[in-house]
């Protein structure tokens, strides 16, 4: 597949802040079950390996999913090794350095790029570069340790733990970043975002497809693998139980019961990114507490449904083989397709901002992330007379 008909079919979202419609696109790979003609007939590591090629920022996340899911499906035959837990905390890390590095000054209102706005970076145990990161489990934790030595020495200036228990309210958070903001880029882009950010208060419904309780999760997943594998277009507008859901850092399954008082924001989605990246380098090899959740579960003959949650919330992957182990069809829902879904959270919220109001409109799509191209524009006057 060429690189050109990967980036036609990547597809790409127009935000207009006071618009009807707000959010505009798709990603055509997903819809019509394109995808699924696409691998038809691919086994194994074959089927990973185009996944990762097609869904390049999250490739990582993309090829774990596959491997669980072709190896969930077929159980009885030899399966494909999937990396340790650590490695995907690892990865999930990285993709939250590099959103913090290089997405959030692009899309900060009146920011230019600087020589030193990367210098905070220096020293750094996780290259920002897509390559390989170490496979033995060993080497992955001592890589997060020194990872937790270099948040601790260069960024925070403390133990983590403290810094995390400390900075739990927003408003501490903020303050931080406000005290920071000449020192710490990341800091600086939180402080830069919060008086615009803060106030925008997008409806929170999170999606709760995990479960602690692997009956009930048992059941979530079938029901939507049904709804994945039935409908052609559902990974391009999903909705659940005929509503929207958003999913993300802030939406985790180990979130589910936190009773936080604190409202969630857009100020707040976006700085879950910088603390999950914290509460990442925490993690010790003693600690039980899954911080990502993976996993895979045998629909029928040749089917499953594996999920993996990851730097932008929650990737499921539906997969039926034949007989042989070749992919019969194949669906993805990324979180992408929640967030942005012309009726969800985002929507509304850019639906209710004045027209011109675009700066509000770039800290919202910054907040929801989209993994494909976005752009914010000003409605045309026809459209304005129209709302």
């Amino acid at each position: 597949m060429s690189q050109s008909l990967i980036m036609d079919l990547a597809g790409s979202y127009r935000l207009t802040p006071g618009g009807h419609p707000s959010i505009e696109g798709q990603r055509p790979i997903l819809g019509q079950a394109y995808l699924g003609r696409l691998l038809r007939g691919l086994q194994g590591e074959s089927v990973e390996g185009t996944l990762g090629h097609i869904f390049t920022l999250c490739g990582h996340a993309h090829r774990r999913t596959a491997r669980l899911a072709l190896n969930a499906a077929m159980p009885q035959r030899r399966g494909l090794p999937v990396a340790p837990p650590v490695l995907l905390w690892l990865e999930t890390a990285r993709d939250h350095l590099r959103s913090i590095a290089l997405d959030w000054p692009r899309l900060q209102p009146g920011q230019h790029a600087r020589p030193d706005q990367m210098d905070w970076l220096r020293g750094c145990p996780l290259p920002l570069s897509h390559g390989p990161l170490p496979g033995d489990p060993a080497q992955a934790w001592a890589m997060l340790a020194q990872l937790r030595q270099w948040v601790e020495t260069r960024l925070l200036g403390q133990a983590v733990e403290p810094w995390l228990a400390q900075h739990h309210n927003p408003q501490a958070l903020a303050e931080w970043s406000q005290a920071q903001a000449t020192s710490l880029a990341p800091a600086g882009s939180l402080a830069a975002w919060y008086n615009l950010a803060h106030p925008l208060t997008p409806v929170f419904r999170p999606l709760a497809l995990l479960q602690a309780d692997p009956a009930q999760q048992a059941t979530e997943l079938q029901a939507i693998a049904q709804a994945m594998s039935q409908e052609a277009s559902f990974a391009q507008h999903p909705t659940w139980q005929q509503q929207c859901f958003e999913t993300g850092s802030w939406a985790r399954l180990r979130h589910q019961h936190a009773d936080s008082p604190y409202p969630v924001t857009a100020w707040t989605r976006l700085a879950a990114r910088w603390i999950e990246l914290l509460e990442i380098a925490a993690l010790q090899p003693s600690a039980s507490a899954q911080p990502l959740s993976s996993g895979a579960l045998q629909m029928g003959s040749g089917q499953a449904i594996a999920w993996c949650e990851m730097a932008r919330g929650l990737l499921l992957h539906w997969v039926q083989l034949d007989e042989l182990g070749r992919v019969q069809d194949y669906r993805v829902l990324a979180p992408t397709e929640w967030n942005f879904h012309p009726n969800g959270a985002l929507a509304q919220a850019l639906s209710a901002l004045p027209a011109h109001d675009t700066q509000s409109a770039w800290a919202l799509a910054a907040a929801f992330d989209a993994c494909v191209a976005c752009q914010v524009s000003a409605p045309a006057p026809s459209e304005e007379t129209h709302a």
